[in-house]
């Protein structure tokens, strides 16, 4: 690759990006990015000195700062009024029209997130600053480097500031949540939050790893020409920014309420959270004559929602056991009307949650509710107590089958597989490929031998026949037949399945065959420290395969007694190869099973993991390689092709 082609390459590449982040609308494959990133990457590595400033490889996040510097925006970001419904749209409409009557009105979502400043010059972005005070903010710009929806270069030369609202989309909140509970970190209350808080990161990598979404509503300095806010915004999207997701021009009192009225109905299916329309007049000039109060422009203003933030009581904390054996209280409140729907449950996340926010029965407490989500509890109101309040204390005991619960910090969880709460999904985990692969036990199928008293926990399947099965709705003397030769199937498989299926918390494919490999049959007896010293299996871990044992030892006796799995042998020392001792993860479509192609690298002596770390030696990737492999060339670990490589 020449210079030429480089710049062709990165201009490609940004086409690619605009198209994916900002139309939502990809034009090519991951493999064909993947593959351009990767050449465009090896060019820079061996030419740092042409490195493009709008380059993709610039976006990547890695830079740690000591602390935030303030900085001044070139003109003030203003703070809007706010209104609350018709009456007092119309007494805004009217303070407006006394100003100027030859008017319209562009209106738009008020999104809710994180304000940001934009500054472009010469086409290239010199500075991101946080709103701040609206006339000094915090300097976050390499942060904001890492937002796909940024563009790092526009056709725009002037200098020109373009302001918007950081968000995080729903579905990206409720993943960074989720990871957050896993880690037992403290959740972010809503997307906003979140948003303000990865925005803020001293480490760019963090920002970068949230797929944060950068949405303009307006501009500060500029020399444009346009005559009409609607126009400049237009032009604003034609240099490569993210469009609303709805926009409307009005004129007068009824076209605002109707499209207001078409943003509140459709803001559950916004991909974002909203908190209102804002409403601006369109003419330039008139924006201008009419100029700001001390704290608001006179030309616009924030028609927000009804709340959907109300206050109830917490009457009761239920506790729910789901199929993997965690434990989740949800709070029973007083029924709570939100934009027209009963609210009388919360989700408490787990008790982590309870305690931190120091929850307790009787409290006053604000709930959120957003779509058809259930709602969570935002906040105690502390200053409502009056004494009778009573402290929640975490359960010791299952509340469906009494099993002693294993309390592990943030996740409480029943090890008992034979729980009712849990005996569908422990048969499902049981059976499925990376298991005992058990042809014909599909979760209908499962929940049907549960629900007809046919079986009860995962022994029970082997006691079926012919004669149980045939009394089942839908099921004939050859599809019965069938599952019990599937059952049959299931003996006589590699140790390390065995212990996979049984399905304790933590331990999976790779863990289950360190066990097999290293205790043999004996891993039922080892100790904590024993199974901790093992490669790749920490204190947690080792935790959970203990209490498991502790509580399952009966069960895992009796299925190893009728499913005779085989006791690994230990394989002669691999020869000397590439592979051997390295840690290895796969991505991406192969022209063979991943099954195969891992076996054939754990005989050559690999490791082979199923996520990409700074301690991931190789990537082996196929067809559509998609997130595993962007992150293998960020660590800078070595990628090889699948067709191109010989591991046989």
């Amino acid at each position: 690759m020449n210079l030429q082609e480089y710049k062709e390459a990165v201009e490609k590449l940004n086409e690619y990006a605009y198209h994916y982040y900002v139309l939502d609308d990809a034009i090519t494959t991951d493999e064909v990015y993947d593959k351009l990133y990767h050449e465009v990457l090896e060019y820079e590595k061996q030419n740092p000195q042409d490195t493009l400033k709008n380059s993709p490889t610039q976006r990547v996040g890695d830079k740690v700062s000591e602390k935030f510097y303030k900085a001044k925006h070139l003109s003030r970001m203003w703070s809007l009024e706010d209104i609350f419904n018709a009456d007092d749209l119309r007494e805004w409409l009217k303070k407006t029209y006394k100003l100027d009557e030859h008017i319209s009105f562009y209106c738009e979502p008020k999104y809710d997130g994180a304000s940001l400043n934009l500054i472009y010059d010469n086409g290239e972005l010199i500075q991101a600053i946080t709103r701040g005070d609206g006339s000094e903010g915090e300097d976050i710009t390499v942060n904001v480097k890492t937002i796909r929806s940024v563009p790092l270069s526009i056709e725009h030369k002037d200098k020109i500031e373009i302001r918007g609202e950081v968000v995080i989309f729903k579905d990206e909140f409720e993943k960074i949540n989720q990871e957050r509970l896993k880690n037992g970190e403290a959740l972010f209350a809503n997307p906003r939050n979140a948003a303000a808080g990865s925005l803020r990161q001293l480490d760019s990598s963090i920002t970068a790893s949230r797929n944060l979404v950068f949405l303009p509503y307006g501009i500060g300095i500029n020399s444009l020409e346009h005559k009409l806010l609607s126009d400049k915004m237009k032009y604003i999207y034609e240099l490569g920014f993210k469009k609303p997701p709805q926009s409307a021009l009005c004129n007068g009192f009824d076209e605002i309420e109707s499209i207001y009225e078409v943003m509140k109905k459709d803001r559950d299916s916004y991909q974002m959270m909203l908190d209102g329309m804002v409403i601006k007049v369109n003419e330039i000039s008139s924006q201008i004559d009419m100029g700001y109060t001390v704290k608001n422009p006179r030309w616009a203003v924030a028609y927000k929602f009804p709340a959907v933030e109300k206050i109830t009581t917490i009457k009761e904390i239920k506790l729910q056991v789901g199929r993997s054996g965690a434990v989740t209280p949800v709070a029973v409140v007083e029924p709570t009307d939100i934009e027209g729907v009963v609210v009388e449950r919360a989700t408490l996340h787990n008790f982590d949650e309870i305690e931190r926010k120091d929850i307790r029965l009787g409290d006053k407490v604000i709930i959120l509710r957003s779509g058809d989500v259930i709602p969570k509890i935002v906040k105690v109101l502390t200053n409502e107590r009056d004494g009778s309040e009573v402290v929640f204390e975490k359960p010791k005991d299952c509340p469906v089958c009494g099993s002693e619960l294993l309390q592990e910090d943030v996740l409480i969880k029943c090890q008992n597989l034979s729980c009712e709460a849990r005996v569908v999904n422990s048969i499902i985990y049981f059976a499925s490929k990376p298991c005992l692969n058990i042809d014909g036990l599909g979760k209908k199928i499962v929940e049907l031998l549960f629900t007809s008293g046919l079986v009860k926990s995962v022994v029970d399947l082997f006691d079926l026949t012919l004669e149980k099965l045939l009394t089942l709705e839908g099921f004939k003397e050859k599809k019965s037949q069938n599952l019990l030769d599937a059952l049959q199937n299931a003996k006589g498989k590699e140790y390390y399945r065995f212990i996979n299926s049984l399905g304790i918390e933590h331990i999976g494919e790779v863990a289950s065959k360190t066990l097999a490999d290293e205790f043999g049959f004996a891993w039922i007896d080892a100790t904590k420290e024993q199974i901790a010293q093992c490669d790749g299996i920490g204190e947690e871990m080792a935790e959970s395969v203990v209490e498991f044992v502790r509580v399952n030892r009966e069960t895992i006796l009796k299925l190893q007694e009728i499913l005779q799995p085989l006791e690994p042998i230990k394989k002669d020392e691999a020869k000397d190869n590439k592979f051997k001792g390295k840690t290895v993860v796969l991505t991406g479509t192969m022209s063979k099973s991943r099954g195969e192609i891992k076996e054939m690298l754990e005989n050559l002596g690999a490791k082979v993991s199923s996520s990409v770390s700074k301690k991931t030696d190789f990537l082996i990737y196929g067809e559509d390689a998609g997130s595993k492999y962007d992150k293998a060339m960020n660590l800078g670990v070595e990628c090889l092709a699948e067709d191109l490589l010989d591991i046989n």
